[in-house]
């Protein structure tokens, strides 16, 4: 059964499984699926199923990913779903370690690229959405001046108001709800720079 917690990543073998491109793609497709086979989501990557199995394999490996309830009548196919409720690197578990310092970049960059590519998918695709959904869509972009303690303080609660708003439509639809819910994928960053290029 799917923890309701957070999965702290610590450890390298679990960074550089979680790091490659198409297994981040997967775990991706497997938690907005929540379950799924091996073929469903090879559809949904457009992979081959022996690839995508493989791949999940590896993932399970690491405990990313756990064995679902069969969901079908044929039992020679397996369900997948998610271990946890999502994972997290931080950066205390990193220091003084260069090997998870540099699997944890790898993990960023793939991460970063994949978001960028989902954001560009729907500024391509955004007249096929409803003005609705065209309006609800937001994009911002804020510069100020902290100290790396409110930061964390707005990192903090950022976090908590986006998982109060995920707990009340996960309840919703499991009430029932479904009426015009769509997957949302939002994307927070924040970060020190120095210059503008």
């Amino acid at each position: 059964m799917t923890s309701q917690e957070n999965r702290r990543i610590t450890d390298l073998g679990t960074l550089k499984a979680i790091s490659h491109p198409l297994r981040m793609r997967l775990y991706r497709a497997l938690f907005v699926a929540r379950t799924a086979t091996a073929s469903q989501l090879a559809d949904q990557v457009d992979e081959a199923v022996s690839l995508v199995s493989y791949h999940l394999r590896k993932l399970a490996d690491h405990g990313l990913i756990e064995e679902a309830e069969n969901r079908s009548a044929d039992g020679r196919e397996r369900w997948w779903q998610p271990a946890s409720d999502g994972f997290s690197v931080q950066e205390e578990d990193l220091k003084d370690a260069p090997e998870l310092l540099a699997a944890s970049a790898a993990l960023g960059r793939t991460l970063s690229e994949q978001r960028a590519d989902l954001h560009r998918r729907f500024l391509d695709e955004r007249l096929t959405w409803s003005s609705e959904w065209r309006a609800a869509a937001l994009s911002s972009e804020w510069l100020p001046r902290f100290t790396a303690a409110e930061l964390a303080a707005l990192g903090e609660e950022l976090e908590a108001v986006l998982r109060k708003h995920d707990k009340k439509a996960r309840a919703a639809e499991a009430a029932g709800d479904t009426e015009g819910r769509e997957n949302v994928a939002v994307h927070l960053h924040g970060f020190p720079y120095r210059g503008v290029g």
